[in-house]
């Protein structure tokens, strides 16, 4: 295998798998599969495609983040498929893991104090840009299952 591994076939069930080096250059590949499914297999609206595109380039990069703390040279998993009602993309990682419900809340967009915080913002961000996001972990990291609902709009509703 080189780089990069592609398994699967996408569409009626299939399932794409895209492995990635844990390294900031790859997150456009990943990127550039999950908007090439979602424009193939899915009436998604090009905003939520890009909503989507967004979405899994911040969860590809806590991946990395991941990869460098843990000093893991392991590859990043992304997994997409288009299912009859909506498209999830899973990003898994070999980190150490960490629970979202501990991480601090941000103040809102609107108020001067959010200008303080430079990082921590991805997770809320995905979960503004996505229908559903679970973050799960795994015997060895964590799972991030990004959900978008088919149709003209989702409700965002993360």
């Amino acid at each position: 295998m080189t780089d990069t591994g592609l398994a699967g076939e996408a569409g009626a069930g299939g399932v794409i798998e895209l492995e990635i080096p844990a390294r900031a250059e790859f997150v456009a590949l990943a990127r550039l599969v999950v908007s090439a499914l979602a424009s193939s297999d899915s009436n998604l609206a090009d905003e939520r495609i890009d909503d989507l595109k967004l979405a899994v380039s911040e969860a590809c990069t806590n991946a990395i983040e991941a990869h460098d703390a843990a000093g893991t040279s392991e590859r990043v998993m992304v997994r997409c498929w288009a299912g009859a009602d909506a498209l999830e993309v899973c990003v898994e990682d070999r980190g150490h893991g960490f629970d979202p419900a501990q991480l601090p809340d941000h103040p809102p967009v609107t108020d001067p104090a959010r200008l303080k915080f430079e990082r921590g913002l991805g997770i809320p961000l995905i979960k503004a840009l996505v229908d559903e996001v679970e973050f799960s972990p795994t015997v060895d990291g964590t799972s991030v299952r990004l959900v978008m609902r088919l149709g003209a709009a989702g409700t965002n509703g993360g």
